[in-house]
């Protein structure tokens, strides 16, 4: 799809393609790129395709603000989805994170109309380049795959709140996240193979923590909708309610009353140990547990089980 878009521009007499015909090909590329990345107008739009908010109990809300549009994915909110979890990362203030979507829909998935139209041999750069430049010196994914992976890499739990429709790439980035809470009446699909393509935001990665292979299969190879209740019942979704962001606020705050160390560690040894050998798993616990025992949050936590209620200091990292 993207190759057909590209060949297309570059046959066209746009004034981007002018300006490129001159070039190598990989030249025209980053040439491409950088003329979008470097308006000032673009960076106010990326910016504004997500809201985050940072409660007194420490939970970030993120909300994916283009409810105009359904909370589709166009260039400008894949980068501000990615910049919002990697400024997340860093801040050892966050205890927890409530992802959802603005408007009547948690999100349609891709904006094929935006991404094909503007700039199309750039943005397809952009979006399938490695590393992405978000995951700092050791990443390695490409920004569609970062805008879920990223998730994963924060050192507090990501509840994502699915209601309406969760659609291809909104999926996805809804499986980076560590429970998923949605409506009955959600309407989800992993819905790539409508537009000829497979699912490349990380899918091979999280769901194989998820579902079987063969469910995984068939819904990917045709694309079928399913409501909030079955995908409870195949594992795609944690569990269903009328109000799943109501039910994230909950959970959010039941974690927040635990150590935000321990929360992370557990977070990080399950992430470790999922498909990795019994000998790493087990070895991989000691050394979490090493870095629990002693320590101060530890130890209030422990206190807690008899009536003193001591704060938690930050985590460690």
């Amino acid at each position: 799809f993207f190759r057909i878009i590209s060949m297309m521009m570059m046959l066209s007499n746009g004034p981007l393609t002018v300006a490129l015909r001159s070039q190598s090909t990989g030249s025209k590329v980053a040439h491409a790129f950088r003329l979008l990345s470097s308006s000032a107008s673009a960076s106010n739009v990326a910016s504004s395709r997500v809201t985050t908010s940072i409660d007194n109990e420490g939970i970030a809300h993120v909300e994916l603000s283009r409810p105009e549009k359904l909370n589709s994915f166009d260039l400008s909110m894949f980068e501000s989805i990615a910049e919002t979890a990697a400024s997340l990362q860093k801040d050892r203030s966050v205890r927890a994170v409530i992802l959802s979507g603005q408007g009547k829909t948690f999100s349609s998935g891709l904006d094929i109309k935006s991404i094909a139209s503007d700039r199309p041999l750039a943005t397809m750069e952009r979006l399938l380049e490695r590393p992405s430049g978000y995951a700092g010196d050791t990443g390695i994914g490409n920004l569609v795959q970062d805008v879920a992976m990223l998730w994963r890499d924060i050192p507090a739990p990501v509840i994502a709140a699915l209601h309406g429709v969760c659609y291809g790439g909104a999926l996805q980035l809804a499986l980076g996240a560590d429970m998923r809470f949605a409506t009955p009446d959600c309407q989800i699909s992993i819905m790539e193979t409508k537009w000829g393509l497979i699912p490349d935001m990380s899918a091979s990665v999280t769901l194989r923590e998820l579902v079987r292979i063969d469910i995984a299969k068939e819904l990917t190879m045709t694309g079928r909708i399913i409501s909030g209740v079955e995908a409870a019942e195949v594992g795609l979704v944690t569990r269903c309610m009328e109000d799943p962001k109501g039910e994230a606020l909950r959970v959010a705050r039941e974690i927040t009353s635990r150590s935000p160390d321990a929360v992370a560690k557990a977070k990080l040894l399950f992430q470790e140990t999922w498909t990795a050998s019994e000998e790493y798993c087990l070895n991989i616990e000691t050394k979490l547990q090493r870095e629990l025992l002693p320590s101060w949050n530890q130890l209030v936590a422990s206190g807690r089980n008899y009536g003193f209620k001591v704060p938690y200091l930050q985590r460690k990292k």
